[in-house]
């Protein structure tokens, strides 16, 4: 059972890899992709952009605690100018836990710096991959319609597409019809001259015995025309001429008078 559940998992694979490849447009194909590298492109670059912004915010929180360094600096100064070294020692703790946090946020800094700039060639690598892909993916689509152009114009000049095909097919079937209608109008005609099929327009009780005496009558009939038309001809027209004697001469014995 477990081979055969393979074989025929193998058998949906391949018939629905030969249905994905027919309706699969590579054009298509590599316009998702690039749109795909488009959005990873996107997201790198926002990427940078966060940390862009998070080191900016640093760069302003070190910028705030250096003045803060300063100022309890200069207010320690003053308090033991004051005769007030417990706020001198109270500002130079101070100052010191203001400087724990600058040394924790300048490393920070220097992280976030160096992700930046990491983010920012990873960036730039993209974008130059994704220019190359777009100029290939040109290329390529304009290769693909113009081999998809020749293909049609040549399927369609030897008549091996499959709408050419179609056509080709109707012509020869209207081609077989119309010689089969041939054929049996030929043997109809055949079988009606014959006698053997009935006239269906001639009036009917007509049978073979009564289309005889009619083509009997009817060559009577051309017979005693022909005879009307020898009796209105004139007599010299229709006597026949004697041999070695022309119309003009007389009975025997006769000379002709000048």
């Amino acid at each position: 059972m477990t081979s055969i559940a393979h074989r025929i998992a193998a058998l949906f694979r391949i018939k629905a890899n030969q249905a994905l490849d027919k309706a699969e447009d590579p054009r298509e194909v590599l316009d998702y992709s690039y749109a795909q590298q488009q959005e990873m492109l996107q997201k790198v670059r926002r990427g940078v952009a966060d940390v862009a912004t998070s080191r900016k915010r640093i760069d302003l929180q070190i910028s705030q605690l250096r003045q803060s360094s300063g100022k309890l600096e200069g207010q320690a100064q003053q308090a033991l100018a004051a005769g007030r070294e417990d706020l001198a020692r109270e500002a130079l703790s101070r100052r010191t836990a203001v400087a724990s946090q600058l040394t924790g946020l300048q490393t920070q800094q220097a992280t976030l710096q160096a992700e930046e700039e990491k983010l920012t060639l990873a960036s730039q690598r993209l974008q130059a991959k994704v220019d190359t892909f777009r100029t290939s993916k040109e290329t390529i689509k304009a290769r693909y319609t113009a081999a998809e152009a020749q293909t049609r114009i040549t399927e369609a000049v030897t008549g091996i597409g499959e709408e050419m095909g179609d056509v080709g097919l109707a012509m020869q079937r209207a081609e077989d019809k119309t010689e089969q209608l041939q054929a049996r109008a030929g043997a109809l005609d055949e079988l009606l001259a014959s006698g053997a099929l009935e006239d269906a327009t001639l009036p009917a009780g007509r049978d073979d015995i009564q289309a005889e005496l009619e083509r009997v009558t009817a060559g009577q009939d051309v017979d005693e025309e022909l005879a009307r038309m020898k009796a209105r001809l004139p007599a010299s027209a229709t006597a026949p001429a004697v041999e070695g004697k022309s119309p003009e001469q007389g009975p025997p014995g006769q000379e002709a008078t000048s």
